[in-house]
């Protein structure tokens, strides 16, 4: 199936709508909730609503998978909380918001390391991913095999583009509640607040930033370009986001139906990929209708200014000498 621009940024509030459980045989015997922090129009939740279809489907009525977009149940930091209690059973989150459990879960997003997509999907598929799903297996978390889309970040702001690493001197920009991201910001001078995502619209609008970092999906998913301006092509950093499962629910499931379930959440997160190519191609134009300001940038004087703030020597020793031999054996030479 092949979303159209049009049907991915137009969904409406009823857009998670699950079958009636009068369609199926029985009442289910796991009714599993999924949080997710993302719009309902973002691809994440188009993908997660055929995928708990056809979950039900095929297991013919025995597993509904209940899907809380937007943060219904809670900022991520509290709902990786209800995660590892049991008060939600999936939960799409990025590593390096993960990272605040799982520091190695961070090491995708460190600054400036992946030059385009190819080298992202041959490492996030290969050696890079399956070693941070490892680190992620030890704190008692079921994390799936294949990771969804998130996207190259890029910098919007209200007072200026960002064309060089100076621009950032004393530039008050929001980051998610991770320490990779508040240490490379603060690498360039700038002043990172750390805030969750459920707030960052009122807090551009009220000024209590100037900018924030997304990709571009989110930036026109979350309406942020009524309260942002300029829009910098920075590509700092490259975000996915990890299907997580409470391994007490996951271990519920017979082993027939956890394969019908990681088989349909895996296969979700290669069609969102994909979505998410096709939203970002398009993405671009549509948000300079609505008045924002695009510039591109070079990486390299970014990644020069890390390297000498020592950035990335810092990140090698806190990931150790083997994680960061899996990322440079994944992107090149950084340190």
């Amino acid at each position: 199936m092949q979303l159209s621009r049009r049907q991915i940024l137009a969904g409406a509030a009823g857009t998670l709508a699950l079958p009636s459980i009068g369609a199926f045989a029985q009442k289910a015997e796991f009714t599993y909730k999924y949080a997710n922090n993302l719009p309902v129009t973002h691809p994440m939740n188009v993908r997660a609503k055929e995928m708990a279809e056809a979950i039900r489907a095929e297991t013919k009525g025995r597993v509904e998978i209940q899907i809380f977009p937007s943060s219904q149940l809670g900022s991520d930091t509290d709902t990786l909380s209800q995660l590892r209690a049991g008060g939600v059973d999936f939960f799409t989150l990025s590593g390096l918001i993960l990272g605040t459990l799982v520091p190695a879960a961070q090491i995708n997003g460190v600054g400036f390391a992946f030059p385009n997509y190819d080298t992202v999907w041959k490492a996030m598929d290969g050696e890079l991913g399956a070693w941070i799903r490892a680190q992620i297996a030890k704190k008692d978390l079921v994390v799936m095999d294949k990771i969804w889309d998130n996207g190259f970040r890029q910098t919007t702001s209200s007072v200026k583009p960002i064309a060089s690493p100076d621009d950032f001197k004393g530039f008050k920009i929001r980051v998610p509640p991770s320490p990779l991201w508040s240490s490379m910001f603060k690498a360039f001078d700038a002043s990172p607040t750390s805030i969750n995502f459920a707030e960052v619209y009122s807090a551009l609008q009220t000024k209590v930033v100037e900018g924030q970092e997304n990709p571009l999906a989110i930036i026109a998913t979350a309406k942020l370009y009524e309260v942002q301006k300029y829009c910098s092509l920075t590509n700092h950093m490259w975000d996915g986001f990890w299907f997580l499962a409470n391994k007490a629910s996951w271990e519920k499931l017979p082993p027939d139906l956890r394969t019908i379930v990681a088989k349909h959440i895996n296969a979700a997160g290669m069609k969102e990929r994909a979505d998410v190519a096709e939203l970002n191609a398009n993405v671009q134009k549509d948000l300079a209708s609505k008045g924002m300001v695009f510039n591109t940038t070079n990486a390299a004087p970014f990644r020069e200014h890390l390297r000498k703030a020592n950035f990335y020597s810092d990140w090698k020793s806190k990931f150790g000498d083997e994680g960061w031999a899996v990322l440079e054996r994944s992107v090149g030479k950084l340190s």
